[in-house]
């Protein structure tokens, strides 16, 4: 199991302390493997196992604990009194009114509380007024793409060229458990498939009740297909009534609502530069894991641009960055990108060896009138440091952590 360092030790910084630990992101992305290299590094600093309480939601043998007055009353028949008491608890929100228990047992100063869920919604309503300031969401994402190449390594897989290993990312995905396949084409689009079956029947048609079952692809498959695109829920609502599968924009907006909060995908809202205003209109929605959009649209070579800009977006998500894309007057940026008192514009091409192309990306800065940095990300490595103040960054060294904004 590859120890992804980031999310431990921000999890490990929080131990002891008396705040609720969330782990929330997309199914199979790492949440459980995390905790359990939680559990073990518990046990390597000297904290005995009848002080851990590691329970899997997902497991039949738990099953009982599905009601949140077992689960709370069998947690605590087990607590010791005069040592401090681990609760770990992966996929809580099968527990139906989980918050009730998990609340109650917070009450006491002897436990430290490690929780994972599949959705966004997991901490609204009640267990957020119960447990209002007194939790930290930590949101996991599928491996990064330095990630990748270690777990690579981890796996024996043969050295490859930078390009040949970001080939297969973009092609295979970045979902933890495909590094365990070796490159097998069949046996990877068969796991991503169940994956994505998973997420759709357990995290929207069942949670969510839904009976149109073939409208909800449908616009699963129009997001997917146009990831890194500017569009509204009334253009989708359109292209699939003129296609013959007559969609509501209300029902649209509900599907799209419905991925975000599975960690399927992820919504950035337009900025108007000049105006200085956040525009609610025509998002850009971007994918948690490009290998699960294969396994729906197939992979597609033309689609390369768009899904380098995807992938910028994630790293800057994973480095904790609130993004938005940009409007300029005419012109559109790809990201603005914020952290603390940072604030930087970046334009993401594929390559800018064509004159025509580099003028068109550097076009988008202008008449920006604050300092803030101006970023051009590409996989070129053959171009210049600095195009009259636009700084330009190598996208494999940027996604591989070699450089910072």
């Amino acid at each position: 199991m590859v120890l992804r360092n980031d999310y431990f030790d921000t999890l490990w910084h929080f131990k002891d302390k008396q705040i609720i630990k969330v782990i929330t992101g997309l199914r199979r992305s790492g949440k459980s493997t995390l905790m359990e290299q939680f559990c073990e590094k518990l046990r390597d600093s000297g904290i005995s196992d009848d002080q851990i309480f590691y329970l899997k939601m997902d497991d039949v043998i738990n099953e009982p604990m599905l009601d949140y007055h077992i689960l709370h009353f069998a947690i605590r028949a087990q607590m010791k009194p005069d040592k401090m008491n681990y609760i770990l608890i992966d996929e809580v929100q099968m527990c139906k009114d989980f918050q009730k228990a998990i609340n109650s047992l917070f009450l006491r100063k002897n436990v430290d509380i490690y929780l994972t869920g599949s959705n966004a919604d997991l901490l609204s309503g009640e267990l957020a007024t119960l447990l209002s300031g007194r939790y930290i969401t930590i949101d996991i994402l599928p491996f990064s793409f330095s990630e990748y190449i270690n777990a690579a390594k981890d796996n024996h897989f043969p050295e490859q060229p930078i390009e040949d290993a970001y080939r297969d990312y973009i092609r295979f995905g970045s979902m933890p458990f495909t590094l365990q396949l070796k490159r097998d084409e069949k046996e990877i689009q068969q796991y991503l498939s169940d994956v994505y079956n998973t997420i759709i029947v357990k995290d929207i048609v069942a949670r969510h009740q839904i009976n149109d079952f073939k409208s909800l692809e449908s616009v699963i498959k129009f997001v997917f297909d146009n990831c890194a695109n500017i569009f509204s829920a009334k253009k989708i609502a359109d292209t699939l009534t003129s296609g013959g599968k007559k969609t509501s924009s209300p029902t649209v907006e509900n599907y799209l609502q419905y991925l975000e909060e599975c960690f399927m995908i992820y919504r950035i809202d337009r900025y108007d530069i000049k105006g200085k205003a956040r525009l609610s209109s025509l998002p850009k929605y971007y994918i948690a894991d490009i290998g699960l959009r294969n396994s729906v649209c197939g992979f597609r070579n033309i689609d390369t641009g768009h899904i380098l800009e995807n992938l910028i977006f994630l790293e800057l998500k994973r480095r904790k960055y609130e993004v938005y894309t940009g409007k300029n007057g005419d012109n559109e940026i790809d990201f603005i990108a914020y952290n603390q008192n940072e604030k930087y514009y970046i334009q993401v091409s594929e390559t800018v060896k064509n004159e025509e192309t580099l003028q068109r990306e550097l076009k988008s800065f202008n008449n920006i009138r604050d300092a803030y940095p101006r970023i051009l990300i590409t996989l070129d490595y053959d171009i210049n440091a600095d195009y009259n103040g636009v700084r330009s960054i190598n996208a494999y060294d940027f996604l591989l952590g070699k450089v910072q904004l």
